[in-house]
């Protein structure tokens, strides 16, 4: 009878135990749940709050956003191969023109440096850093089956990063203390040592660093970024080299804000990834969220467009501000949602 009773407590134990046990890949997936009753209109807060309109520059000028004072200004990308056609020699007339542009009209440019794209097509490098001295300058981006997804520059490569490097310097004498901010782009590459023998995730690691070190002393006024998102070679929280993390802490150590594209609050990705690291930590430095294509109706990189849907605009400002505790939001121009869901929850008065 001892036996029975031992051995019945036991697995009643053991039972209660499992009942308690939370996956730890979904500690986060329910606590967008807080915010499910935020409603417009959004209450003015400390955020600062910019609309994203990534490469289609012209479509700031005469846009609603303008006449709106609880947005700060624009964030426009502006690729490295449209500033330097021929190595040493920059054009930074777009970025003239458009922040002279917002300033005419009120408001504040923060620049996006693409060095990657999301297009076969498109590569976003100078030709001249496609030769044998660059290592051919960039390598394809590639799906999980080896697919072709986009380009990205071998940041890793010293000449491509002593490149980058000047570029940033340039930048910064030209609009550092002018410009709200500037932000690197996203750290989630979709590269291996499969394909490129010359890279490893921990020389990643190192090689985005430098770029943040030298984005720092390019700009030491204006606000800087660094876009961490995911990182090759780990996959949170069950794979945990480390990479993401000393991605966030270095950025606090120098005073490089860190922030990531994507606010998607039911995601288990994102959740783990980047929204953990702004959660779990406090930081002196900045800190950003993109509301990106697709995230107005719960997606990534969406155009589909929803008529019969929630506005769940105040719950990804309410998650922002109060989960993640961001400095900046970025607000993509998408349409119908920009005009129609962002605009009327973002009111003047």
């Amino acid at each position: 009878m001892k036996l029975v009773l031992i051995f019945a407590l036991g697995v009643l134990a053991s039972t209660s135990a499992i009942a308690e046990w939370v996956n730890p890949s979904e500690k986060y997936l329910n606590s967008y749940k807080m915010f499910v009753d935020a409603k417009c209109p959004i209450a003015q807060d400390k955020i600062k709050h910019f609309v994203y309109f990534a490469r289609d520059r012209e479509a700031i000028y005469n846009h609603p956003f303008l006449g709106n004072l609880r947005f700060e200004g624009a964030q426009i990308m502006y690729s490295w191969a449209q500033l330097e056609l021929i190595k040493g020699q920059y054009d930074f007339s777009i970025i003239h023109d458009d922040y002279n542009y917002l300033k005419s009209k009120g408001k504040k440019l923060f620049i996006q440096l693409q060095d990657a794209t999301f297009n076969p097509k498109y590569k976003g490098i100078p030709d001249y850093l496609e030769t044998e001295e660059y290592d051919r300058g960039a390598i394809y981006q590639r799906s999980d089956s080896g697919v072709p997804e986009g380009w990205t520059a071998k940041r890793w490569n010293k000449n491509i990063q002593a490149r980058f490097v000047h570029l940033l310097k340039t930048l910064g004498q030209a609009f550092d203390g002018k410009i709200e901010g500037i932000n690197l782009q996203e750290s989630a590459i979709g590269v291996s040592h499969e394909f490129d023998k010359s890279f490893t995730p921990s020389i990643y690691v190192e090689s985005l660093k430098t770029n943040m070190l030298a984005l720092k002393k390019a700009f030491p006024i204006s606000a800087t970024m660094q876009y961490a998102n995911f990182m090759p070679g780990e996959w949170l929280p069950w794979e945990d080299k480390g990479y993401l993390k000393s991605i966030y802490q270095y950025g606090e150590k120098i005073g490089v804000g860190l922030g990531a594209p994507d606010l998607m609050v039911r995601r288990k990705g994102q959740l783990n990834h980047a929204l953990a690291m702004m959660h779990e930590h406090t930081y002196s430095v900045p800190i950003g969220i993109a509301v990106q294509d697709g995230n107005y109706i719960g997606q990534t990189n969406s155009t589909k467009v929803t008529k019969n849907r929630e506005n769940i605009v105040p719950l990804l400002h309410a998650f922002a501000k109060d989960f993640l505790k961001v400095t900046y939001m970025f607000w993509v121009n998408q349409e119908p949602y920009f005009q129609q869901d962002v605009l009327p929850c973002f009111t003047s008065e």
